[in-house]
């Protein structure tokens, strides 16, 4: 494949002929990256099973990991599913257009590739103006993972994309930094009561306030894949990145201790850093991606993915961060991501 085809576009008002160019191009069984309100997924027509393998191939995804499928409006999930619960028009109500991913049953009109031979298909509306100019222009599901090689962190910018895909894929629709940061909520309503498989942009107490009864998935409930970004490694850096769990202070002092150490032998280190963070480690010789103010999960979400490239591009040998603060709200997606994204976990008191 040659090199990727960037079209820049206006986030509020892409051109349609730019949309139009994207949308042929997906009808045609070609690979588009566009943005999303989370972050920019990788578009595909998801009923041409070969584009999928396609996607498959360009990504290295392994074939146990379904895909989400994006549609413009509620109608267009009826061919996708064989069943859908009373619960899915009330949270469609709510929370469609946005960061909510359903997991309903698969109609024979999804190809299996799409969720790695299950009997389920995970479905959202996507809210970014784009994705959904897009969706509406190509009138097709657009089968979209996020646009970038497995297990990397997800892009929020196009040019992340490029960085991972470049000659991979046919095109990148770039309209700028993505808004949320993080992944959508996939929530299984094939089970009762509803089961949160991977936390997300919407929080668990907004599904709450929605009904009667959530419940947040264990890890016995992972038997099988049913949704993307359930694999205990993801969402990676390359250099491997050390998670600091427990009392604030004493894991920014176990941090600074680990820095100190890592530098004496040599190694370039990286910090995944709060605002907080960052003061306590003033002095040492560290590269800070920083993440903003202690306190605030959605700056922290906006920017975690864009700072953990951010290390990789200043070639730190090792990363250390500070887990989230808490299990609530936002965060419990963000401490998620951070956990799946290390390759070591040190508790402190």
């Amino acid at each position: 494949m040659s090199l990727t085809v960037v079209i820049q576009v206006d986030r509020d008002r892409p051109h349609p002929s730019d949309i139009a160019r994207a949308a042929d191009c997906l009808r045609r069984g070609g690979l588009v990256a566009f943005p999303t309100e989370t972050v920019y997924g990788l578009g595909v027509h998801a009923l041409d099973a070969e584009a999928v393998q396609k996607l498959f191939y360009a990504k290295g995804r392994p074939a146990n990991d379904p895909l989400i499928v994006h549609v413009a409006e509620f109608a267009g999930i009826a061919p996708l599913v064989t069943a859908m619960p009373d619960a899915a028009a009330t949270l469609a109500a709510r929370f469609w257009p946005g960061p909510l991913t359903l997991v309903l049953p698969r109609s024979r009109a999804v190809p299996p590739a799409v969720t790695a031979g299950l009997d389920t298909v995970a479905v959202r509306i996507p809210a970014h103006p784009v994705a959904q100019a897009l969706l509406t222009a190509a009138r097709i599901p657009i089968a979209a993972p996020s646009a970038n090689l497995f297990s990397r962190p997800s892009p929020t910018r196009a040019a992340h994309v490029l960085e991972d895909l470049n000659g991979r894929i046919d095109m990148v629709v770039d309209a700028g930094a993505t808004d949320v940061g993080v992944e959508s909520t996939v929530l299984d309503l094939t089970v009762s009561p509803p089961l949160v498989l991977r936390p997300g942009a919407i929080t668990l107490e907004a599904l709450e306030s929605v009904l009667p009864v959530v419940r947040i998935a264990s890890p016995s409930d992972h038997a099988a894949m049913r949704s993307p970004g359930l694999l205990p490694k993801h969402y990676a850096p390359r250099a491997a990145m050390t998670l600091f769990q427990g009392d604030p202070g004493a894991a920014r002092n176990a941090m600074a201790l680990l820095a100190r150490d890592a530098i004496a032998a040599g190694q370039r280190v990286g910090v995944l850093a709060t605002a907080g963070d960052a003061r306590a480690l003033e002095g040492l010789q560290v590269v800070i991606a920083e993440l903003g103010p202690d306190e605030d999960a959605e700056g922290a979400a906006a920017k975690l993915y864009a700072a953990l490239r951010e290390l990789d591009t200043a070639q730190v040998d090792v990363i250390l961060a500070r887990d989230a603060p808490g299990d609530e709200g936002l965060w419990r997606a963000l401490g998620d991501r951070l956990r799946r994204a290390s390759a070591a976990i040190v508790v402190v008191d």
